[in-house]
């Protein structure tokens, strides 16, 4: 399911670099996402499938996915998956 979920990140890195100027508060919402996932996968790798700490990325790639449907309706469905993914991983 990691890979799914660094391929739904990949997607949405690019998404973004041809979705024109998104403003200031969605790419700090979206660089805490990103670090905070990467940093939940290195811990599972460590650590194995155990890891209890999430810190919302589920909800919190919802409530994102969200606020890009009004500004960027075209980025929202790779919000959407990713937030998918985070759900079934139980993230």
């Amino acid at each position: 399911m990691d890979n799914n979920l660094k391929e739904s990140l990949r997607n949405l890195h690019g998404s973004l670099a041809n979705a024109g100027p998104v403003d200031e508060e969605l790419q700090d919402l979206l660089r805490q996402l990103d670090v905070d996932i990467r940093l939940l996968l290195e811990q599972r790798a460590a650590e194995g499938e155990d890891v209890t700490t999430t810190y919302g990325l589920a909800e919190r790639t919802q409530e994102i996915s969200a606020k890009f449907a009004a500004k960027h309706p075209a980025l929202e469905p790779t919000l959407r998956e990713l937030g998918r993914i985070l759900g079934n991983m139980g993230i």
